[in-house]
């Protein structure tokens, strides 16, 4: 299999693993979801007759303050359910529309993941409220001491705070998306995971890990399609008109396996100590170049082979007296 193959094959495996770890409580969350709400619809229906003024629940008198004390918390419990129930319906609702929204583009998948992950914190936070809220702690100020303490922390931990917003602006500015291979500074390779802090880089078997906030003069090449050059020089003996002729007659039938498009002779390049400097390309992708710059060096090794064209290579004269 060729490594053009082998790539696309990976990236369509990154895909279905992001959606099966998207889909993976789905299930989960339908049952408890549907087992809540029919608790909620029952507690609402009945709710006056179960809790009523001077009802079992309201007014235990079972003899023993632990169980009076544990059936009184159960309306106390309904209302919980009732209020989680609501909140948990719209954040389910809110999470399909999300992923119908960016469809299943990697992409868009990644985008999608991000969201719901968000709103399972966020859920989770308005959750506890709840809790506290029925059970007669006060929530305002809670909040407001949340908000204060969240100010200092967010004061000391600033750099923190840039990687997130670095990272919301990564993803949804779609600079590059995982699978992609890009330049940072003097570090080259595919990027295989994007967070919300940091993003890592893979490059013959390292990876390196960058903080979001220190990605600057990012070069994506998977923008466009690269290039794989060679460069291979021609005996100065050589008539360079002839070469020229037979090379443009013969280029256009190179086999370059990972090349897309055929192979061009781009001209002379130099004039060096003992040769002309001719160069050729191909258009292939990022992930592909050295395989295809090694195929294209043996294709016109090959072509001049056949050819009866000369490279030259250093020689040494040795004169006797």
């Amino acid at each position: 299999m060729s490594k053009s193959k082998q790539s696309e094959k990976k990236k369509n495996n990154d895909n279905s693993e992001i959606k099966k770890r998207i889909r993976a409580v789905s299930p989960a969350r339908w049952i408890v979801l549907s087992v809540m709400l029919v608790i909620t619809v029952l507690s609402y229906v009945f709710y006056g007759y179960l809790f009523a003024e001077d009802s079992w629940f309201t007014q235990p008198n079972t003899g023993v303050l632990f169980f009076d004390k544990a059936i009184g918390i159960v309306p106390v419990l309904a209302k919980c359910i009732q209020s989680v129930t609501i909140l948990l319906l719209i954040v389910t609702v809110l999470a399909l529309i999300v992923r119908k929204s960016f469809g299943k583009t990697q992409r868009g998948l990644t985008i999608s993941s991000l969201i719901c992950n968000l709103l399972n914190w966020l859920t989770a936070v308005i959750f506890v409220i709840i809790v506290l809220s029925a059970f007669g702690v006060d929530t305002t100020a809670l909040i407001t001491g949340a908000g204060v303490l969240t100010l200092i922390v967010g004061l000391g931990m600033q750099s923190l705070i840039a990687d997130i917003v670095a990272g919301l602006f990564i993803v949804f500015e779609n600079e590059f998306n995982v699978g992609d291979y890009v330049t940072v500074g003097d570090f080259h390779g595919e990027v295989i995971s994007i967070g919300i802090r940091t993003t890592k880089i893979k490059s013959f078997g390292d990876v390196k890990i960058f903080n979001n906030s220190d990605l600057r003069g990012i070069i994506n090449h998977d923008t466009e399609l690269s290039y794989a050059h060679t460069f291979i020089d021609v005996e100065y003996g050589a008539k360079l008109p002839e070469v020229e002729k037979v090379i443009k007659k013969h280029v256009g039938k190179l086999k370059v396996e990972h090349a897309v498009g055929e192979v061009t002779y781009d001209g002379v390049t130099a004039l060096g100590a003992s040769g002309v400097t001719l160069r050729f390309s191909c258009t292939c992708k990022e992930a592909d170049i050295f395989a295809a710059g090694r195929e294209l060096n043996a294709a016109v090794k090959n072509m001049f082979d056949e050819q009866g064209i000369n490279i030259p290579f250093p020689q040494i004269v040795v004169h006797k007296k």
